[in-house]
């Protein structure tokens, strides 16, 4: 998988991502991990590791992911979290999918055969509204509009013209390749426990943000 860049943005990682790291190893893929420049705890946990890393130039998780996909030169790209829930035994398949000419291929934890040991009844009820909103709204087809483990031709992650610094960034992906026209399904994965640190997401204020960010792009195509 040598022509697959795993994208992880990474801040208060410490814990987790030399784990990460270790875990990938084996998988023979590139690894461009995106990291704060006063998160100097993470930065020296990595240090041993022979990977690409860059400093983003804002804060943010959706910063992090498109500053590290203009930072890609192999021809797929894969969105991972640096906290240990992705599982990389998956990589393979989405990638394969991906060959046989979809653009993206995201991941869903709400499949047959899919699951999570990370969610909770509050996250589960917010995606689920999410993702309807979603399907309604943009006719995306897919069950896990949160789940940001997405993988695609690099080519196809940037003409998406991602504009978004925060958590919105996870439902622009779906919603811009929509609008694009590009050619995208689901596929069942599984979101196991985070190894370390605490989820960054508050499931209130960056829902209201996620939220409005639909009713935006909504309203803007009319």
């Amino acid at each position: 998988m040598e022509n697959l860049t795993l994208v992880i943005p990474a801040k208060y990682e410490s814990d987790s991502l030399p784990r990460v790291i270790e875990e990938l190893q084996k998988y023979k893929c590139k690894i461009l991990v995106v990291l704060e420049k006063s998160d100097t705890e993470t930065i020296n946990s990595i240090k041993k590791f022979d990977i690409a890393k860059i400093y983003q130039s804002k804060k943010g998780y959706g910063n992090a992911i498109r500053e590290g996909i203009q930072n890609v030169k192999t021809e797929y790209i894969c969105t991972y979290y640096a906290d240990g829930s992705c599982d990389p035994k998956f990589l393979k398949d989405k990638l394969d999918l991906c060959k046989k000419d979809y653009d993206f291929i995201f991941s869903s934890r709400y499949l047959k055969s899919a699951g999570s040991d990370d969610d909770t009844l509050i996250t589960k009820i917010g995606n689920f509204f999410f993702t309807i909103i979603g399907n309604i709204f943009f006719k995306l087809s897919i069950s896990d509009i949160l789940f940001t483990y997405v993988a695609g031709k690099t080519e196809s992650f940037k003409k998406l013209d991602l504009s978004s610094d925060d958590f919105c960034l996870c439902v622009e992906i779906p919603i811009k390749a929509k609008k694009l026209n590009m050619k995208f399904r689901d596929y069942p994965s599984y979101e196991r426990k985070r190894i370390a640190g605490f989820k960054k997401v508050n499931e209130f204020k960056d829902g209201f943000k996620i939220l409005s960010f639909m009713f935006f792009e909504f309203f803007k195509k009319q």
